[in-house]
């Protein structure tokens, strides 16, 4: 296995770990950005009134999501798994 196929390799699972995990990060991000809001809105200044509401966005976003993350991942591991021969020899 030469360098260029383990940087390709590197790029590659990194590139996939991005696109998965945008979904969730960008509808957190969104719940955050509202709930502040509100809080600055409201001047209610609970730490924990932030959390319930991101932690039920992702877990419906993660139910949304979940296929075609899922889906993503399969068609990766699979094409890896079909390179290997031509990557180790």
């Amino acid at each position: 296995m030469t360098p260029d196929v383990v940087i390709k390799l590197a790029e590659q699972s990194i590139y996939m770990i991005l696109i998965i995990s945008a979904p969730l990060l960008l509808i957190a991000l969104g719940v955050g950005l509202l709930v502040s809001i509100f809080q600055a809105m409201t001047q209610i200044q609970e730490q924990t009134l932030a959390f319930i509401p991101k932690i039920l966005a992702v877990f419906l976003s993660i139910i949304i999501f979940g296929p075609w993350m899922l889906t993503l991942l399969l068609d990766f591991t699979r094409d890896l798994f079909q390179q290997l021969p031509q990557m180790i020899g």
